[in-house]
């Protein structure tokens, strides 16, 4: 894995860059949410209730994230039917982001339709699964989870 700070991916001030033509397109995502996001949205990840502080529809260098946690380096994707003609994508995509050591969480719309709380079970699991291995048990101060 290479140093993401001595490369043209990370800002001055350490914020990860993105294509500027993707802030009104961003913008625009979040204004148009699916249902099934809007339902991860304000039933799971809104208002830290993870402990954790997501956002919504955030660009990273060429890429629009469903869902993005810095502290965590965690995306969640809400992968609807189109998503099975684009899997080469989606796992080039998810390379990419190991790269930035950012981790993606897939689940699909009609986990999300039919059974939401195991959605938000498995939201959870995955959420201390990727705090013990960064944090080392260690959550950073006013997190919990």
């Amino acid at each position: 894995m290479y140093n993401i700070y001595e490369s043209k991916l990370v800002a001055r001030r350490g914020h990860l860059k993105y294509l500027e033509e993707l802030k009104n397109l961003s913008r625009s995502n979040r204004k148009g949410s699916t249902r099934t996001e809007n339902t991860v949205w304000y039933e799971i990840l809104k208002d830290k209730k993870t402990g954790f502080k997501f956002l919504r529809q955030k660009p990273i260098n060429r890429f629009i994230l469903d869902f993005y946690c810095k502290e965590l380096l965690l995306a969640i994707e809400i992968d609807g039917g189109y998503h099975n003609q684009r899997k080469y994508l989606d796992f080039e995509r998810d390379k990419f982001m190991r790269n930035l050591n950012i981790e993606t969480l897939r689940i699909l719309n009609e986990d999300v339709l039919n059974n939401l709380s195991k959605v938000k079970d498995r939201i959870i699991e995955f959420i201390q699964q990727r705090k013990v291995s960064l944090f080392k048990g260690n959550v950073p101060k006013g997190q919990r989870v």
